[in-house]
């Protein structure tokens, strides 16, 4: 319940932003990691965004419809299929990262330095899979990955 507190608090002024330009949770997650890493496969990007594959397909269906991505498959494995930005999705990108700080600055001025360290950390460990758990998945653990970013 404690997480759940913790969304409540942050995630409406990521809505409105979301709302603002026009873009699902959903889409903002793949725009993110497209700003982020240019282009991707589609398992890639369900993967850093944790969407479904099967959620996915609809979520790029409609990010290309608008504009932002560019789909295209592999010409080595036609089953593989790439996103890319287009020039208005980098525009978009452009647009939002300015606000997209200000939310930041404003969630990094609740915690000092070293328990933005502690809490990644802890948050990464939580996690991962817990092998004494009947409800671990099959991955192999990982280490943590530091974030810089918090939103």
């Amino acid at each position: 319940m404690m997480l759940h507190g913790v969304l409540d608090k942050i995630m409406p002024a990521y809505r409105q932003l979301f709302t603002r330009f026009g873009v699902t949770e959903q889409q903002w997650r793949v725009l993110r990691v497209l700003w982020e890493s240019g282009a991707l496969s589609s398992i890639e990007i369900s993967r850093k965004t944790l969407l479904a594959q099967n959620s996915l397909v609809g979520v790029l269906e409609r990010l290309e419809k608008k504009g932002l991505i560019q789909r295209m498959r592999s010409v080595e494995d036609r089953r593989h299929v790439f996103a890319t930005l287009t020039s208005s999705g980098k525009a978009l990108g452009s647009q939002v990262m300015p606000e997209l700080a200000k939310i930041h600055d404003n969630i990094d001025s609740r915690l000092t330095t070293e328990e933005w360290q502690q809490f990644t950390y802890l948050m990464n460990r939580l996690g991962q899979p817990h092998a004494a758990s009947p409800y671990a998945e099959d991955t192999p653990d990982t280490p943590p990955i530091q974030e810089t970013s918090h939103g």
